[in-house]
């Protein structure tokens, strides 16, 4: 299975895009706190629509805690902060996919904390800030399962 790691997410229809995400493709979503909304909002319950029974959700209190219950084989954190590019590792089923909260991204010492090949960056044109959340995972996501041979069996 892929994981999906959302840290300390801040707006709630991305994260709500991001359960719908995760239920049609098979990844495993984790939420990182302080989550900065209730995840019964209701912009959460719009953007998910009926998917939050189909996804593997779960909430974790820290990183440390995520990373200790699911072992991924290899951590991805996605940043602006690098120049490899996303499609250039070889993905494995196991993999997660760090993503940092909408304002502010990654902490400098998490990303840090990651060998320089597993810090990734999604192409944009000179000048380009960022890109939405709820975008940027699932540009990641699909290619490393398409990796995968989308393989339903994840």
């Amino acid at each position: 299975m892929l994981h999906i790691i959302l840290y300390e997410p801040e707006i709630p229809q991305n994260t709500g895009a991001l359960i719908r995400l995760s239920a049609n493709m098979g990844a495993h979503l984790h939420l990182i706190h302080p989550i900065a909304f209730d995840l019964s909002e209701k912009k959460v319950r719009r953007a998910g629509l009926d998917y939050a029974e189909l996804a593997n959700l779960q909430e974790h209190e820290n990183l440390q805690a995520c990373l200790d219950k699911i072992q991924p084989n290899r951590v991805f954190a996605l940043t602006t902060k690098t120049t490899r590019y996303y499609t250039e590792p070889t993905f494995e089923n196991g993999d997660a996919f760090l993503f940092g909260p909408e304002t502010r991204g990654l902490p400098a010492d998490v990303i840090l904390s990651l060998p320089e090949e597993q810090r990734l960056t999604i192409p944009m044109i000179p000048g380009g800030r960022s890109l939405n959340l709820a975008n940027a995972v699932s540009v990641m996501a699909y290619e490393a399962w398409r990796q995968l041979n989308f393989d339903m069996e994840l």
